[in-house]
């Protein structure tokens, strides 16, 4: 199934995306569902019986063009997101493959819509994009084994893990380059775990104002996302919602020579393979 969060003139409400141009209001068919994706990512095992139903009946369908699709996550409790971990990005980056994962958070408030603007920002003009697949993380959990990894994950959706590349190495602490208002585009929808066979062997790209600049397979990871999930529960308890970014490959503006940052009105489009896709235009902050 693939589950949106989206505004059609009477608030936020979750959706059920039913075709490639009509979705189902699960707020409207049954509003005691859930109040939220978090609220129902939750609440998953008591209701996923409910919202089938409503997928099989698919009735009073919403024109999805109609609608503005949000981030189907506003507000994760935790956004963790893997550094270097494509061979390709390694050698563009011009580091050695890290002898350990290399983790970082985003800020909550760097999450922005599928198809909403990029901020360049008033204190830099060294913004770079990263093509990733985004995990979310369904029943989660502290020192999930790697075997039991694919069960704490919901489902999963496309992310653009967007960095200010100047504050990134000011300092030995990325957060700060990764956390700049609306630059974590997520969505288009969340695409639910039994939806996609293996996560490994996705394909994944980026685009510039329709140049191709990233594409690659999730099959390239050096660590792969049930290493991942291991590695940081043993540090955190995973809750429902929480978001982890698994790396970008080669291919982003900061590996070509001159480097090729972002400007305002170019627009960068992130596709992963069944799960479709977010295009976001670059603006400057207000």
């Amino acid at each position: 199934m693939k589950l949106a969060t989206f505004n059609a003139g009477q608030g936020d409400e979750l959706g059920l995306v039913t075709s490639a141009d009509t979705l189902v209001s699960l707020s409207r068919a049954a509003p005691q569902l859930a109040k939220d994706m978090i609220d129902l990512i939750a609440r998953w095992p008591q209701v996923e019986a409910e919202v089938r139903r409503i997928s099989d009946e698919a009735k009073d369908t919403i024109d999805l063009n109609s609608v503005k699709l949000l981030a189907p996550i506003k507000r994760p409790g935790k956004i963790m997101a893997i550094g270097l971990n494509y061979a390709d990005h390694i050698a563009e980056s011009n580091l050695g493959t890290p002898e350990h994962q290399l983790w970082f958070t985003k800020a909550v408030t760097s999450i922005t819509g599928p198809f909403d603007p990029i901020q360049i920002p008033k204190v830099s003009q060294a913004v770079d994009y990263e093509a990733e697949l985004v995990a979310v993380i369904g029943t989660g959990g502290r020192h999930i084994s790697k075997a039991g990894a694919a069960a704490s994950v919901f489902g999963y959706c496309v992310g653009d893990d967007v960095t200010e590349r100047a504050w990134q190495h000011r300092t030995p602490q990325w957060s700060l380059g990764k956390s700049f208002d609306t630059h974590a585009p997520i969505g288009p929808w969340i695409t639910t775990a039994d939806e996609i066979a293996d996560p490994h062997a996705l394909g994944i790209r980026g685009l510039v104002n329709g140049e191709m600049r990233q594409n690659s397979n999730t099959k390239n990871l050096v660590f792969n996302l049930w290493d991942q999930i291991e590695h940081i529960s043993q540090a955190m308890t995973l809750e429902a919602g929480d978001l982890i970014f698994t790396g970008t490959p080669g291919g982003v503006g900061a590996g070509f020579k001159p480097m090729k940052f972002l400007k305002s009105g170019d627009k960068v489009r992130i596709e992963i393979d069944g799960l479709g896709a977010i295009e976001n235009t670059c603006a400057p902050e207000a």
